[in-house]
């Protein structure tokens, strides 16, 4: 998890838990990847039902 954390965002756990503008950027950033992701998946799916 260690280095994926790393390899995502830059950054180590470690480091995310204590700087909170940081941690904020990383929640920014994933929220922005799940709403692209249920785009994505509404897209496919229409497609589907068609």
């Amino acid at each position: 998890m260690e280095k994926a954390m790393h390899h995502t965002h830059g950054m180590g756990y470690a480091e995310y838990a204590m700087k909170h503008e940081k941690r904020m950027n990383v929640e920014k950033n994933r929220e922005e990847d799940y709403r692209k992701s249920q785009l994505i998946y509404a897209e496919l799916e229409r497609k589907m039902v068609k």
